[in-house]
């Protein structure tokens, strides 16, 4: 089990080239994956955002990917003279109109924007493998620590489900007697209102029998037991389980709403408020899961 929340980094240098990624990831329903690199590297935004679905499946992921050349391996330098005589054109044009000095030197023309521009060629192949074998890194920090939260949350669970167990246990153990505790009052009831001890036993019998269906909850309480068995199967087991659990915890859900309606009892009732808050409790947690 791995957290949606965790931070990783890593930096490599290699042949004169230095790149640095920094990954943070954050709660999200689905896979959102924004990354932010220099205009070098703008051709590996799709080969990093691939390499991040193979290992991340869900979550608000940002990239921030730094590099640095500091290698002559296929670095030319050009000159980008049409902008540089624009440039001039539009500099005396306003010394003219100021009355000012047209002492415009060559070094001051190549400070400008896009005058001179260092043009890398035939290492884009080993960019990439680098650039790659520096995000990798990174995933591993970030997966280590995503890790560590999600034992961390799964532990949580645990407790959590146990306590569910035993509130389940408990509306199971209040919910037998309700049936004939509701036939002895109907039986006081009749005679108090008929002032007579003898009451007809077929019609007792016959809304005993309508209260038991009006107010049943071995269903429920059946199907809440085998969504409990099967959430402590998925906190256990291996791969992303977050989409999971939450449809478990929406039919636990149901099945306590409905529990609610039918209780017969100020205990049970009580239990299922208790239910609904534990449930809560885990519905909010699972939203921490990948």
């Amino acid at each position: 089990m791995k957290s949606m929340t965790g931070f990783g980094r890593a930096s490599l240098e290699s042949n004169g080239k230095n790149y640095i990624i920094e990954i943070k990831t954050v709660n999200n329903k689905y896979s959102d994956i924004t990354v932010k690199s220099p205009k070098r590297l703008s051709f590996m935004e799709d080969k990093i955002r691939k390499q991040i679905t193979n290992r991340i499946t869900r979550g608000k992921v940002e990239v921030s990917v730094s590099f640095f050349d500091f290698s002559n391996k296929s670095k030319n330098v050009v000159l980008n003279k049409e902008i540089a005589k624009e440039y001039i054109k539009q500099l005396r044009e306003i010394a003219d109109e100021n009355n000012l000095s047209e002492n415009i030197s060559v070094v001051e023309i190549a400070k400008l924007p896009d005058i001179l521009n260092s043009i890398d060629s035939d290492n884009d192949e080993e960019i990439a493998s680098e650039a790659l074998q520096c995000l990798n890194m990174a995933l591993d920090s970030l997966i280590e620590m995503r890790k560590a939260e999600g034992k961390n949350i799964k532990q949580d669970l645990l407790v959590r489900i146990e306590r569910v167990q035993n509130l389940v246990d408990k509306i199971a153990e209040n919910s037998k007697g309700i049936v004939e505790e509701y036939v002895s009052k109907l039986e006081k009831r009749v005679k108090e209102i008929l002032k007579t001890d003898v009451v007809d036993e077929n019609r007792i019998a016959q809304e005993a029998v309508i209260y038991a269906d009006k107010t049943s909850i071995e269903e429920e309480l059946t199907r809440l037991n085998s969504h409990i068995v099967q959430f402590k199967e998925l906190v256990n087991s291996d791969g992303p389980v977050g989409k999971k659990l939450d449809f478990m915890i929406q039919e636990m859900n149901r099945e306590t709403n409905t529990i609610g309606s039918k209780a017969g009892s100020g205990e049970i009732t009580k239990a299922v408020i208790d239910l609904k808050v534990e449930l809560e409790d885990i519905r909010e947690q699972i939203q921490n899961i990948e």
